[in-house]
């Protein structure tokens, strides 16, 4: 074991230097200003999701200020942070960046960014506050175990064993179980981490001549599932992406986990029940319309997807509704209101990869973080067995469970 850090201890360890780490440091330091406090990072680079979130302008928070509405977006933990919501949640959010110097929008999909639409204004802002309240930073300093000594606990790093009173555990989400060892040794029980968050690959590519192609309210579902989701669908050179999909992903990941990752997709393009397309298409026929079906596309699909569907479907280009075969009309609404795409493994949504898994909820005392069975040790963040959609709901989850634990931190000193 390396030596024991010959600085004087430390009140607060916090292992990992992302966002949680950061926020969580912070808040206890501003409730309890004589803290002694240190983050340690074991790459080099500090806040590293944050720089590239939401391509460089960091998706923050999403603009849903109940705490129903905000835990509705979290396929795992949303009885818990539906809870947690009513203590710190997106308007506390906005609040408390806002007090420290940033100021946040909304845009029309509620997703909210820095005014700046710069992820370095949110670092600035966690590096300002945290040189301002003294709290010491050191990278590549990677926690390899911790153990429990006399008036606390044994941080092991790569380097030297830090003493502290707590420990707050920001490690981020690992994308293979081997990387919550340690805190197994702790005793904890982890949930296998998989992933969440991705996009769908179609190894028959029947679309890939249609690559950047979206329509902005789509449905799509698992076949043979309960899952669904609506929202904006992107054809890509791959297969599929968009909001749409990336949230299926994120509510079906452990289904899809299972089936590795092999399934159908079924993909209504028209986002309107089957029954109403049909109705529009027969409607059509019956009205003895001249209009050509592939020149005139309906449900305000673009043009090229229009005619693609046509193609699979066997309409001809000269093809009039009144004169097309119902069997005809039949593959045509099939195309448009259950297209099949045959799936076949996965993609990580750019920079967006969020892990399903973590430490277990039932360790934690949701009052105030604590693990149950080692008092002084709390965690927040993607180390827990809680993720969200893309959109901002990660970051509130990170900022809120940081938050509370910080509290409870703070409040474990007593009285100033």
């Amino acid at each position: 074991m390396p030596a024991i850090s010959q600085s004087s201890g430390y009140d607060l360890v916090v292992i990992g230097g992302g966002a949680a780490g950061f926020f969580g440091a912070i808040q206890a330091a501003e409730m309890r200003n004589d803290l002694n406090i240190v983050i340690i990072e074991k790459s080099q680079q500090l806040l590293s999701k944050v720089k590239v979130s939401g391509g460089g302008r960091c998706n923050v928070t999403h603009h849903a200020f109940s705490p129903a509405a905000l835990s509705s977006h979290y396929p795992r933990g949303q009885k818990a942070l539906k809870k947690l919501f009513h203590h710190f949640n997106a308007k506390d959010t906005v609040a408390w960046f806002a007090q420290h110097g940033v100021v946040l929008k909304t845009e029309e999909d509620g997703r909210m960014f820095p005014e700046t639409d710069n992820s370095q204004t949110i670092i600035d802002c966690f590096l300002q506050h945290a040189a301002k309240n003294q709290i010491e930073i050191r990278t590549r300093a990677e926690a390899v175990g911790i153990t429990s000594a006399r008036n606390g606990w044994l941080v092991e790093t790569n380097k030297d064993v830090i003493h502290t009173q707590c420990v707050l555990l920001t490690t981020g989400g690992y994308h293979k179980a081997e990387g919550y060892h340690w805190l197994t040794r702790l005793g904890l029980q982890i949930v296998k981490p998989i992933p969440s968050l991705f996009t769908f690959n179609d190894p028959t590519k029947s679309f890939a001549n249609l690559m950047g192609v979206s329509v902005p309210m789509a449905e799509v579902k698992i076949a043979g599932s309960r899952f669904a989701t609506r929202g904006a669908v992107l054809v890509t050179h791959w297969g599929l992406s968009g909001p749409a999909v990336i949230r299926l992903s994120a509510w079906a990941a452990e289904h899809l986990y299972k089936l590795n990752y092999g399934f159908t997709a079924l993909v209504n393009w028209s986002g309107e029940p089957e029954e109403a397309a049909r109705s529009i298409c027969m409607g059509l026929k019956e009205d003895g319309s001249q209009k050509r079906i592939m020149a005139n596309p309906l449900f305000g699909l673009p043009k090229r997807l229009w005619e693609h569907l046509c193609q699979r479907a066997g309409v001809a280009e000269a093809h009039a509704w009144a004169d097309v075969s119902n069997k005809i009309i039949n593959r045509l609404i099939e195309m448009v209101c259950a297209c099949p795409f045959p799936i076949k493994g996965k993609t990580t949504f750019k920079e967006e990869f969020v892990t399903c898994g973590g430490i277990d909820l039932e360790e934690i005392d949701l009052t105030t973080m604590q693990l149950k069975k080692m008092p002084g040790i709390y965690a927040a963040g993607e180390v827990l067995h809680v993720d969200g959609e893309t959109g901002g709901f990660n970051f509130q989850a990170a900022w809120t469970t940081a938050w509370v634990a910080a509290n409870g931190i703070a409040k474990s000193f007593g009285a100033e």
